[in-house]
């Protein structure tokens, strides 16, 4: 009897097309591949189905923002991911603090402080700019960078891209009880683990975004209160081509009322407000296929709004 594969065929169709696509990419140089992938992208992407739900999502976080506005910045969304796929196999490219480097740090000396004897900090991003490459902005200095990730559906990419990123970071940790763990020990010895916090996540808290509630995951900031450990703000920005701005802020000031629950909430306010001022001067950089707002959770009559504005936009 023949032993059953171990993983769907499907997958590893899936798998091959990324190593293939990933393989072929790697042959040209960073801006040809750049510049074919965002061409690619920004041509057939706003023909996917999961396009709707970026347009969908513009429509709330800019209802004052026209429909050919939309239409605009969804085609410069899909452009950007398109270069950000080129940029996965020319990581190395991406590297900071060397000659000619296509990336500049702002205030890369917040970071470096980290390295200090008992040091160890939660690094709080989103995805905005080139979110994997942002992490050289701590390796290339010296800092012991971790990143906590969601791992892909697909065991056998999922494993592609991490190894990727391996050049990056030192440890990568899975969400999980299982990464948790990963991520407390690395803090304690010392080193930094990155975290982006623009996902929903269904047992996260309520949080407003953009002016709706929207699901938040609270872990960053429920560590830095019970361990004490600074959260530093990182964006990253796109600025021609291939070419980056990373920018580290002052740690955050937490709020010290007494109230945990309290304090940890209004922190969380204000990354939220953060990271929607950074995504409103680029919005075409954020990923706006996200299912942040999901569509029950707004009145019908909303929905029908957004569903009229796609169709618009279709024909």
């Amino acid at each position: 009897m023949a032993k059953p594969l171990k993983h769907p065929v499907r997958y590893r169709l899936e798998a091959f097309g990324f190593w293939a696509v990933i393989g072929t990419l790697k042959l040209l140089p960073l801006d040809a591949a750049s510049a074919l992938m965002g061409a690619l992208f920004r041509t057939l992407g706003p023909y996917v189905r999961v396009s709707r739900r970026a347009d969908r999502n513009l429509q709330l976080a800019f209802p004052d923002m026209s429909s050919r506005q939309i239409t605009d910045v969804v085609r410069r969304m899909w452009d950007h991911l398109g270069r950000l796929v080129a940029e996965y196999a020319h990581l190395d490219d991406l590297r900071c603090f060397q000659k000619n480097s296509r990336t500049e740090v702002i205030n890369a000396g917040i970071l470096a402080e980290t390295k200090r004897p008992g040091g160890g900090a939660i690094v709080i991003t989103g995805h905005i700019g080139n979110w994997e490459a942002q992490g050289f902005a701590a390796t290339d200095q010296g800092v012991r960078a971790s990143v906590v990730y969601r791992a892909a559906n697909n065991p056998l990419v999922d494993r592609q891209i991490y190894n990727l990123r391996k050049p990056i970071v030192e440890a990568q940790f899975a969400k999980g009880p299982s990464g948790v763990r990963g991520i407390l020990k690395h803090l304690k010895s010392g080193g930094v683990v990155a975290m982006l916090v623009d996902q929903k996540m269904n047992d996260g808290l309520p949080i407003p975004f953009f002016g709706r509630d929207a699901m938040t995951p609270p872990a960053a900031v429920e560590i830095a209160y019970k361990y004490g450990y600074p959260l530093i703000p990182l964006r990253s920005e796109r600025l021609e081509g291939s070419h980056y701005r990373v920018t580290v802020f002052p740690p955050i000031i937490l709020s010290q009322t007494g109230n945990r629950e309290a304090d940890v909430r209004t922190t969380m306010i204000e990354i939220n407000k953060m990271l929607e001022e950074w995504i409103r001067e680029r919005p075409e950089q954020w990923l706006w296929l996200h299912n942040r707002w999901p569509a029950t959770d707004h009145p019908a009559s909303d929905r029908r709004e957004v569903q009229d504005q796609v169709v618009r936009q279709t024909n």
